[in-house]
């Protein structure tokens, strides 16, 4: 949750950021955190079934979860295009992994790896 706090100051609106990591890594808290850092104070739980969630704060927050997704015409049908390109907003995605090929080239991705119960490695591979 921190770190997503601290993390969510270096972001601005227009920008994607792709969370990758197993099951249970963390990417719903990170993405907690950022929230929480942009100003929205709600509740943020994965859009596992409903695959995305939108959260008004200092800017607008797009959360997606790919998890369900197959392939790319999914995100068709979500409109992510949009949500990717617009400038008030900053799309926060689980599973970016699942749909790479979707990622614009300048997004941000993190990995996330459970070292054990307690610890997480958490890096961004550029």
């Amino acid at each position: 949750m921190k770190l997503g706090e601290r993390l969510a100051k270096e972001l601005a609106g227009g920008l994607v950021v792709g969370l990758v990591g197993e099951l249970g890594a963390g990417k719903t808290v990170l993405i907690r955190g950022i929230c929480r850092g942009l100003g929205y104070n709600g509740i943020v739980s994965s859009p596992t079934f409903s695959l995305m969630n939108i959260y008004s704060g200092d800017v607008q927050i797009y959360h997606f979860d790919w998890y369900r997704l197959d392939g790319p015409s999914g995100l068709d049908d979500l409109g992510f295009e949009e949500y990717a390109s617009s400038k008030k907003g900053i799309c926060l995605i689980e599973w970016a992994d699942r749909i790479s090929q979707a990622i614009p080239p300048e997004a941000i991705l993190i990995h996330l790896e459970i070292l054990s119960d307690h610890e997480r490695r958490i890096y961004c591979p550029k």
